[in-house]
């Protein structure tokens, strides 16, 4: 896990240096004729990829985005009504049959389809209109790490290419050494917060959300915690009243709006005695796990996601448990 992880600034590089005109062309044909909404198709950690994608479609191009269920077509056999929207699906390996039949029936219900994906032969790669390689190569580790920040990185250029956007596809060239930054970082003080702990909340909000997201998967299928994702605001709502004394929280602050937020949750549960563990950059009030900033602040997240691959696999290790191994799990899942 943590080799893969560690390669991924690399891999970066190279998705980087291939497959222009297929962003551009993709980017060309949306704003030809801008979707009224997008959907995405995805499961586990490409879900939580792709609701990095959704931030940053809904507030760089003003666009709504929603998650949709592959259950709603193969078992519900939904008529779907998609003229012109985009469906995207997003997976490493593009075998799922639920992920490869939704795909294709938004394309048959009108939908622009997209696939972004590892494997260029698969299913998935084969009913999708554009497909867009992740170029992560192959996936040793259980526990996806590199083709989640690949993914990552090919959506922020997506987005870059369909909105026009120099800044962001400028600043994607310069990712790859703020990876590589991230990843010499000191992941101690989260692994000293968490070794003996059994349960946490991981709190995000905006395109950092991802990470949160993917932290508690990770949290809970390497290191055994009971790791579960809330917004800021939704925890907010009910979830706060699990919290009491020592209750450990793990927050992301990448920079923008939502991180003022952030900071000010953080500084408030430690007045009430909670345990919390602030990953940002360096300067942030309260930071506990610095991670460098990133070329643009649309891509914090991928440095803290890459930061935090790292911490999980020296939890895992901490806790006496093999990040490469966990209970019940196989590289691929084939849902139905």
């Amino acid at each position: 896990m943590a080799e893969e992880a560690r390669a991924a600034p690399e891999i970066v590089a190279r998705q980087l240096a291939q497959d222009e005109p297929v962003h551009r062309a993709l980017g060309a044909r949306l704003r030809a004729a801008p979707p009224p909404s997008v959907v995405t198709v995805a499961r586990g950690s490409s879900d939580h990829a792709a609701a990095y994608l959704a931030y940053l479609v809904m507030t760089q191009l003003g666009c709504p985005v929603a998650s949709l269920p592959p259950s709603v077509v193969t078992l519900y056999r939904a008529p779907l009504r998609l003229q012109g929207s985009l469906a995207v699906a997003v997976s490493q390996s593009g075998q799922s049959p639920d992920v490869v039949s939704t795909l294709e029936a938004c394309g048959a219900a009108g939908a622009v389809t997209a696939a972004l994906v590892n494997q260029l032969g698969s299913p998935l790669a084969r009913v999708a209109a554009s497909t867009i390689p992740l170029r992560a190569g192959p996936e040793r580790s259980v526990a996806a790490t590199k083709s989640f920040l690949a993914s990552l990185s090919a959506m922020a250029r997506v987005v870059g290419c369909w909105k026009e956007d120099p800044a962001l596809l400028d600043a994607l060239g310069a990712l790859p050494d703020a990876l590589a930054a991230a990843s010499e970082g000191d992941v101690g003080p989260l692994v000293d917060a968490l070794r003996g702990e059994e349960r946490l909340l991981v709190l995000g909000r905006g395109p950092g959300f991802s990470v949160a997201l993917e932290a508690a998967l990770k949290l809970k299928e390497t290191c055994g915690l009971h790791a579960e994702a809330f917004t800021v605001a939704e925890v907010q709502h009910g979830p706060m009243a699990l919290i009491d004394d020592r209750f450990p929280l793990l927050i992301f602050a990448p920079r923008g709006p939502a991180q003022a937020g952030l900071v000010r949750v953080a500084e408030e549960f430690r007045g009430q005695g909670a345990k919390v563990i602030l990953v940002g950059p360096a300067g942030l009030p309260g930071v506990d796990l610095v991670v460098p900033e990133s070329p643009h602040a649309l891509l914090d997240p991928l440095c803290q996601a890459q930061a935090f691959y790292l911490a999980a696999a020296a939890l895992a290790e901490a806790r006496g448990l093999d990040p490469d191994a966990p209970r019940r799990l196989k590289k691929v899942t084939k849902t139905l």
